[in-house]
């Protein structure tokens, strides 16, 4: 079976160290041990492709790295002609998986009248997002491209509940959303228990992720500060780089807790198995933020390497926390919350223990790539199995 997977958003170097590259990466892995022949088309290759992955075919797509603002826009938009013209000449595929991004609808109209499968990963509402946070120059031309992505789709994959409630805002999405949580390679945390009971006597908080102002790790920082006086063994590992680092490491200065604060920096994925297995407790501090549509892959990672959780009490995380028992939930932005949740598992050694099997658990029975993967292609209506690969209702 043959599966074209399309990644067109200029942010994500699909071979990188972000946690959408991550993201990529994965869904590729599981299509392929599902017997799928994976050709992967992106802007961005990145300078870390897995040893597994290369010998998967890469096709690049035109880049828009010397643009900048309305002239960037337009030349993404303009791009979907070429975009169309490497899906067709690289095909056929039983099916097309694209990654959502601003601007880009080209592989999912391409198919379209070829009967090939066509489904589209949602992993956040992008436009909200760049009007939010950026700067969107124009609305009327990132919505149209989304109402033609979203009708040419044969099945809408949302990454949470949030974004499902969202898509419905488009009367092109009815009837063809679905939420398949992310996931995780479990395979990758197999040892970090056993890691981490051989190192030293530090009680390491962990943090992994993009430094964006949306991850709260300003508010881990001051939490940590307060925690750390109680418990001077105590250590903040904060694993990942982003636009808020400078001033995060300002504030270390600031709260006087420099040597207590290690920043890593981007890291490879395989850095980070090694770097979960330094940490006792995985953090996921959002504030209080007005619509949280986020699945975060930190949360599984954690979870996958039996580390117990903290984390906001919002969204998804909300009944993964309080339903499962794998950590301890806190009101988003709340300081003191999280303090007194660092201070419960740092006393107690057997409750961190039993979060953590818990956690490892759960996501080996309900939250990994490849039952990802494999719903989809089910939602999608494939047989796996044989090089006949037909469309269950044709």
């Amino acid at each position: 079976m043959k599966l074209g997977y399309l990644c067109a958003d200029p942010g994500i170097p699909v071979f990188g160290r972000k946690g959408s590259s991550l993201h990529v990466q994965e869904m590729c892995r599981a299509f392929q041990k599902l017997g799928m022949e994976v050709t992967l088309f992106a802007r961005r290759m990145g300078d870390n492709r897995p040893a597994d992955l290369q010998s998967m075919r890469f096709v690049p797509l035109p880049g828009l790295a010397n643009l900048q603002g309305e002239a960037r826009e337009q030349a993404a938009l303009a791009s979907n002609v070429q975009i169309r013209h490497r899906v067709i000449e690289h095909g056929p595929f039983d099916m097309v998986y694209e990654r959502y991004s601003l601007w880009s609808h080209a592989a999912s109209t391409a198919t379209r009248a070829t009967g090939t499968a066509t489904v589209l990963e949602v992993n956040s509402p992008l436009i909200e997002e760049q009007r939010r946070y950026r700067v969107l120059y124009d609305q009327d031309g990132a919505l149209a491209a989304s109402r033609k992505v979203f009708d040419a789709a044969d099945l809408i994959i949302a990454v949470s509940d949030e974004v499902a409630d969202y898509l419905t805002r488009f009367p092109q999405t009815r009837s063809k959303v679905q939420v398949i949580p992310n996931g995780v390679n479990t395979e990758r945390f197999s040892d970090t228990a056993t890691a981490r009971a051989q190192r030293d006597g530090f009680f390491t908080v962990g943090f992994i992720g993009t430094l964006k102002p949306w991850h709260g790790v300003e508010l881990l920082l001051q939490a940590f500060r307060k925690f750390n006086q109680t418990a001077p063994v105590s250590r903040l590992l904060i694993v990942g780089d982003g636009p808020e680092r400078a001033a995060l490491e300002r504030s270390t200065h600031h709260l006087g807790i420099t040597d207590s604060v290690e920043f890593t920096g981007a890291v490879a994925p395989d850095r980070v198995p090694q770097l979960l297995a330094r940490m006792d407790v995985g953090m996921a501090p959002y504030p209080a933020l007005k619509s949280f549509y986020f699945s975060p892959l930190k949360l599984y990672e954690y979870l996958a390497a039996e580390l117990p959780v903290i984390a906001s009490s919002i969204g998804q995380i909300k009944s993964l926390l309080e339903v499962a028992g794998v950590g301890i939930p806190c009101k988003p932005g709340s300081i003191p919350d999280m303090v007194n949740a660092l201070n419960k598992l740092y006393a107690d050694p057997g409750l961190r223990a039993q979060m953590g099997g818990k956690g490892r658990a759960l996501v080996l029975s309900q939250y990994t790539w490849d039952s990802v993967a494999h719903s989809v292609v089910q939602l999608a209506g494939l047989h796996l199995g044989n090089a006949a690969t037909q469309r269950a209702w044709q």
